[in-house]
């Protein structure tokens, strides 16, 4: 069984196509798959604020989202989140830390994710998810992730004192040309695997979303690594920051590429 979960609240978005791209996502599984999406949370407009703002403001989506993550994660399902942002995770990736405590987070984005409030020089409550997770300061939503279960995969856009947490935290971190099925799968060992993908991970052009990065990863190697990873050991998967274009635009096209991605993902769900 696969649940499919769609964050439709504000969680610290700053463009407006952020809702819309999960949205959009969804209903294109849902559609594929014949699964029906549950929708979390009331959309409002998108602010350039601090997180000091955007977390108070997303408090209700977040627990509901965490809610909703804890149900289907207990009940043995596949957990499909669609998300806005990544600061999605601040209420997925706890639950997945506290009910399954040895699980790999393969976090895949082009950034870090591991400032704090006091490193942070944009105030973008997204560049902050990992941290928290691993317990770095207190988003009000839980941590627990152990830095050594988080592998950062393809990021390529890390500030310096981000990059000092990150060593001294434990993270493993996989570069771009590293993104093999191999590696990912060596970092993996025998644990269950939880996955967050931004897709500013991927090389720009396939997916837009805010905060592209040059050099980066290839629709290829993510399905590879999708493919890579036994079906039995996949407890869920997060998308976020599709920034779907005002209007339309190249909008069935992403679309296309996410799905491609992770076919394999809903592929072995079925075989299940």
């Amino acid at each position: 069984m696969v649940d499919l979960i769609v964050s439709q609240g504000r969680v610290a978005d700053r463009e407006a196509g952020m809702i819309e791209g999960a949205s959009l996502t969804a209903r294109e599984l849902g559609r594929r798959y014949g699964v029906e999406p549950r929708s979390i949370g009331t959309p409002a407009p998108p602010a350039d604020d601090d997180w000091s703002v955007s977390l108070p403001q997303a408090d209700e989506t977040l627990r509901e989202l965490g809610r909703a993550v804890t149900e289907s994660v207990r009940g043995g399902n596949l957990t499909v989140v669609l998300a806005n942002t990544c600061s999605a995770g601040l209420a997925s990736l706890p639950v997945v830390a506290r009910e399954h405590p040895d699980a790999v987070v393969l976090y895949i984005d082009g950034h870090g994710d591991f400032n704090t409030p006091e490193t942070t020089t944009t105030g973008y409550l997204g560049g902050m998810v990992l941290s928290a997770a691993c317990g770095l300061w207190d988003s009000g939503h839980g941590s627990g992730l152990r830095p050594e279960q988080a592998v950062l995969v393809g990021a390529r856009d890390i500030d310096e004192a981000e990059s000092g947490l990150l060593r001294k935290s434990g993270v493993r971190v996989i570069p771009p040309k590293e993104v093999t099925p191999e590696n990912v799968m060596d970092a993996v060992g025998e644990s269950r695997v939880w996955v967050h993908i931004d897709w500013d991970v991927l090389e720009p052009g396939f997916v837009p979303a805010d905060y592209e990065v040059p050099d980066g990863v290839l629709p290829g190697q993510l399905r590879a690594v999708f493919e890579a990873i036994p079906a039995d050991r996949l407890l869920g998967v997060e998308l976020a920051e599709f920034n779907a274009p005002p209007d339309g635009g190249d909008s069935g096209a992403a679309v296309s590429v996410i799905l491609d991605i992770i076919a394999p993902v809903f592929g072995a769900a079925r075989a299940g």
